[in-house]
């Protein structure tokens, strides 16, 4: 099962759906490190270091990390959406249905239209 490292930033009711699918996620706050100014850097290398894939709401840091061939062990980065379910809902999706690890990729949940529903949905951007 995917273990997950969530940033300073990311909601703590995300964190509890994502707990309710039975994932194992690990808080800054739980891992001592929450009010430490901790740069992106240093919570990727924690991440991969305790193999846990970073969740986290900050899209341009982490993108730059990624792009920059940071080792990691799989970064998702979610949307500010109260939807917390929805998100959940879809990472869980999207993990089930990988057969390959997470390691060296990022992901991304987006909400976007969709051609015959009328609200927008969220889906998953691979980089």
């Amino acid at each position: 099962m995917t273990k997950f490292y969530a940033n300073e930033n990311f909601p703590l009711d995300l964190v509890q759906e994502l707990r309710q699918l039975d994932y194992d996620v690990l808080t800054s706050y739980d891992a001592g490190q929450a009010n430490q100014s901790i740069s992106d850097e240093e919570v990727l290398n924690f991440a991969n270091e305790q193999g846990r894939v970073v969740i986290t709401l900050n899209r341009e840091d982490f993108i730059s990390l990624h792009k920059q061939g940071q080792k990691h062990s799989g970064i998702i980065i979610c949307k500010e959406d109260r939807d917390y379910q929805g998100q959940a809902q879809k990472i869980h999706e999207f993990i089930t249905q990988t057969t390959q690890p997470l390691t060296s990729k990022l992901i991304r949940i987006k909400k976007q239209n969709q051609k015959g529903i009328s609200k927008q949905v969220f889906v998953i951007q691979e980089y």
